[in-house]
């Protein structure tokens, strides 16, 4: 009998807030150089201290689920979620159960070069625990991202394989730095992810006892996560086993899961309306204005390059991988008209120059502005500038901070088109190598290249070498 499975994903991500949720404190945006500076009593949980709402969070939360289409519920409210375990200081976590802020939604990416559509059942808010560091024998606590804001994005079971999966979080990860609500870097913990995975027989409508995989901090592991744990369920059920719904972790290294705990229900934590926070009330004016910050989508951008300027798919996706780079490229191309040379310039030039310095360079802080690269683009399309010479401004401008002209100038690599003087170099260059000539005439055809260099070289290199190649047919 075949079997397949059916994938859910709960997805965690940490609000780009200057605060922290339910006080004033520093958020975790970065690691914190020391542990337990960026605390107070709020978020310690010292006993009979009253938590105030960010308003800050709630338009960055808003902003994102506007993005996704979803269902935004004007009145929303808190519950507490209970569980003590060390990293919890109240004992308790803020979050919503019964009337979350957002109902269902939904994420377009490509996969494959296919456009699909997976939908989300519902988004909600809670607030992070802090974090928990094993050392020898003992357990260290580090209190300063706790209370921290989290966005869980509760998805549908609507992924079957892990490519599915991945690509959906890829796209998460891109809208949520688009939207600049969240950097989602995984390797900082920003973005973690709960696998949630079962399977059934083929055409089977009941679904099979799942398993959670916890905080799963990368897209690979995510993969590896998917693949390991549908082989561990598959072998169970053919050895007649039942499978038990558990929690379980991951071990990257070793490339294995254990058992961490049974997998509670929500009546095992207990929830109750949060006693300490009024409901969440959205007047009209407050999402009207949360809309301006409404971007164009990653996904819509890849899709126009592949489609409009026939980019190439790997190109379209580099582009894409970063909102920003997308938006010089954006920039660029209005002023070049020319979005192959643009993508090429910035993909094969501009991005090797940021790759190699030593300098903390990016597509956002060049020391030159977008217009002289446009300038660089069209020069060379209108053939006052050689590909090759064109590299070499680059360098300068990212080096040196130059104007494109005064450096063309200077150096004297702008090329001359002007096509009667260009003719009398080349009447100089046949009358100076008549024996090259005869060769050529001879069907030597290989020399005529020679022609070529020695126009270049009597032109101080500013001839355009595709004027001369036209003369020099003519001419021989």
């Amino acid at each position: 009998m075949e079997y397949e499975m059916i994938i859910w994903l709960e997805v965690h991500v940490r609000v780009k807030s200057k605060t922290k949720m339910l006080c004033s404190c520093k958020n975790a945006v970065a690691l914190a150089p020391e542990p337990n500076i960026n605390i107070c009593p709020i978020c310690s949980g010292f006993p009979g201290m009253l938590p105030q709402l960010n308003e800050e969070v709630v338009k960055l939360w808003l902003l994102w689920w506007m993005m996704m289409n979803c269902k935004i519920n004007k009145v929303s409210r808190f519950d507490r979620k209970s569980y003590y375990y060390p990293d919890s200081p109240n004992a308790f976590q803020t979050t919503q159960l019964f009337d979350p802020i957002v109902g269902a939604g939904s994420v377009k990416t490509l996969v494959n070069w296919e456009e699909k559509n997976f939908w989300i059942h519902h988004m909600h808010l809670e607030n992070d625990a802090g974090k928990l560091t094993h050392w020898g024998w003992k357990t260290l606590i580090d209190f300063n991202r706790a209370g921290s804001p989290l966005m869980e994005i509760v998805t549908d079971p609507v992924f079957t394989n892990a490519e599915d999966s991945v690509e959906f979080l890829r796209e998460i990860q891109k809208l949520m730095r688009a939207s600049k609500v969240s950097d989602a870097d995984m390797d900082k913990g920003q973005m973690r992810c709960d696998v949630n995975l079962s399977i059934k027989p083929v055409g089977q409508e009941e679904f099979g006892i799942r398993t959670e995989h916890k905080n799963v901090n990368s897209f690979w592991a995510v993969s590896r996560v998917i693949a390991s744990e549908y082989k561990r369920q598959l072998k169970i059920i053919k050895a007649w086993g039942v499978i038990d719904q558990e929690t379980r972790g991951w071990d990257d290294d070793s490339g294995k899961s254990s058992s961490l705990r049974s997998k509670e229900n929500a009546m095992d934590y207990r929830y109750f309306p949060e006693p300490d926070l009024l409901p969440i009330i959205l007047s009209d004016d407050f999402i009207e204005e949360t809309k301006k910050g409404i971007v164009e989508f990653p996904i819509e951008r890849r899709i126009r390059y592949l489609k409009t300027h026939k980019l190439q798919p790997d190109d379209a996706r580099l582009l894409t991988a970063d909102y920003e780079l997308s938006s010089y490229f954006e920039e660029l191309f209005k002023l070049t008209n020319d979005a192959k040379k643009s993508c090429s310039y910035i993909t094969t030039i501009l991005l090797a120059l940021i790759k190699d310095s030593e300098d903390e360079i990016n597509i956002s802080n060049l020391n030159f502005k977008v217009s002289q690269l446009a300038k660089v683009i069209n020069l060379v399309n209108k053939d006052e500038l050689s590909s090759t010479n064109s590299k070499l401004v680059i360098e300068e401008l990212f080096n040196n901070w130059w104007n494109a002209d005064e450096i063309i100038d200077s150096k004297k690599l702008r090329q001359k088109n002007d096509l009667s003087s260009l003719e009398t170099i080349v009447d100089e260059v046949i009358k100076n190598n008549s024996k090259q000539v005869e060769d050529y005439r001879w069907w030597n055809e290989n020399i005529f290249w020679f022609f070529v260099g020695q126009c270049m070289k009597a032109s101080r290199w500013q001839g355009n070498p595709k004027i001369f190649n036209e003369i020099l047919k003519k001419k021989l």
